[in-house]
């Protein structure tokens, strides 16, 4: 069986998490899909930061939904813990990224590259992170009647889930979970979900979820995954999608 590598954040191992630089180091180490996650400004655009706050990848403090698109992009993001010789830091490195530009970049830098997007809950903006989302990707033409293309949508919310698939009938959807899904236990997914997403340490205590969920028919994407012994317990468990750190070590260990 294939199984999917996804540079989780980009090639975040060897270069600052959500940068275009990370990204574009994925591509070039043969990643099958990135990863981002997104959250919404004040002013109704998309952009690639993790946490709700600013505080641990730019000089500033403050919650992400608090700031204009033009407030923010006026620190730069990468945080510390990476090594960089240029001085001064290439904006590759160091500028706050849209979704748009994301998208734009990554198009022209691969034909085949897929997106995994995960919208962050809970926030004040609900469901306009999802509509947002949604409009994006048919601006690009990464929805055309209903169906999504190369794109998958996450998110630890049930409800975010539920309503990017109204929003999008035909897109993936992925159901992250940081522990073992009570209700989903058994195998089951929450309707029209195509995969769940436990993180490693999940699959490590409760390998039988994974066997349920893909007895059911369902896929398994496990985050995040760096070491060789996760990764062999992935590939013996039949897990569909590697979210990793370090694409390159996986793919070598893949052998592709």
């Amino acid at each position: 069986m294939s199984v999917q590598i996804v540079a989780h954040r980009g090639f975040s191992s060897e270069e600052p998490e959500h940068s275009m630089a990370a990204y574009l180091r994925a591509v070039e180490a043969g990643a099958d899909a990135v990863e981002c996650d997104v959250r919404l400004t004040s002013d109704g655009t998309l952009v690639l930061v993790h946490d709700r706050r600013i505080d641990r990848t730019s000089p500033g403090s403050g919650a992400v939904s608090d700031f204009m698109l033009s407030e923010l992009q006026e620190h730069t993001f990468g945080g510390e813990g990476w090594h960089d010789f240029e001085d001064p830091p290439s904006e590759l490195r160091t500028r706050l990224l849209t979704l748009e530009t994301f998208l734009s970049t990554l198009l022209d830098a691969s034909s085949t590259l897929e997106f995994a997007i995960e919208t962050k809950h809970p926030t004040r903006f609900g469901k306009y992170v999802e509509e947002e989302l949604a409009r994006v990707l048919r601006s690009f033409g990464l929805v055309t009647n209903g169906s999504a293309h190369r794109v998958r949508m996450m998110s630890f919310s049930r409800m975010a889930v539920v309503r990017m698939k109204n929003l999008v009938p035909g897109i993936r959807t992925v159901y992250l979970c940081g522990s073992k899904p009570w209700f989903y236990r058994d195998g089951r997914l929450p309707p029209g979900v195509m995969a769940l997403g436990p993180g490693i340490d999940v699959v490590r205590r409760h390998p039988d979820l994974v066997r349920a969920v893909k007895s059911r028919g369902g896929q398994v994407h496990v985050w995040v995954v760096d070491e060789r012994d996760d990764f062999e317990l992935c590939r013996e468990l039949g897990v569909d999608v590697i979210i990793t750190n370090a694409p390159a070590q996986i793919l070598a260990w893949l052998g592709r």
